[in-house]
């Protein structure tokens, strides 16, 4: 494999691997809360359920992801491991470090995540558009690029057939299509975010 592709390879597994170490060693210490982990299952179905399975299989009209990228990185990410390793980055490496900003942008407090704030709400919008932007101009441009066709999705409603390119970095295209769930992400992970807090938080004033 080249340097990039290793490059890949580690972004890839570290992403889905080390929130969960993270995790694992908050919850043996009594410092993870139960509404977290409850967020973190949340994202990770949304993920795997609104588009990261489809697009790794190509379901609907879409190409496979082996098909999409080279056989040294198929090899490394097997295509069954593909959207499982995706939907882990996506619920720990993406979601939960977004909890976290949102948590140290509000001092600490669980105010954010009792209520609707649209501070917060902005916050988590831009992490999360920001980093997809980022990895689709870096890790993932040559499975996304002009010419790789990708599935629709339940996430991705325009699945292939409405997708512009939005801009052009450096030689590079960023389209619509995945911009689209992370931009539908944000106020379902948002809300079930408030959902879980509320309702850990009432059953902790109620015992």
């Amino acid at each position: 494999m080249t340097a990039a592709q290793w490059t890949i390879v580690t972004v890839v597994y570290a992403s889905a691997i080390l929130p969960l170490l993270v995790l694992g060693v908050l919850h043996r210490r009594g410092r993870l809360a139960p509404w977290v982990l409850a967020v973190y299952l949340a994202a990770f179905a949304f993920a795997a359920a609104g588009w990261e399975v489809w697009l790794t299989y190509g379901l609907v009209d879409g190409d496979p992801v082996d098909a999409r990228r080279a056989e040294a990185l198929a090899r490394a990410i097997p295509q069954h491991l593909n959207w499982l390793l995706n939907s882990l980055a996506d619920a720990g490496a993406v979601c939960l470090v977004g909890l976290g900003l949102v948590w140290c942008a509000y001092r600490f407090q669980l105010t954010p995540f009792l209520d609707w704030k649209w501070g917060a709400f902005g916050l988590l919008f831009a992490w999360f558009v920001g980093q997809n932007l980022l990895v689709e101009l870096t890790i993932y441009q040559d499975q996304l690029a002009a010419g790789k066709r990708l599935s629709w999705a339940p996430m991705i409603p325009t699945g292939p057939w409405i997708n512009p390119v939005l801009a052009t970095v450096a030689g590079r295209t960023i389209h619509l299509q995945t911009q689209v769930p992370w931009v539908l992400m944000t106020p379902l992970f948002y809300a079930t975010t408030i959902a879980c807090c509320r309702r850990y938080t009432e059953g902790r004033a109620g015992a």
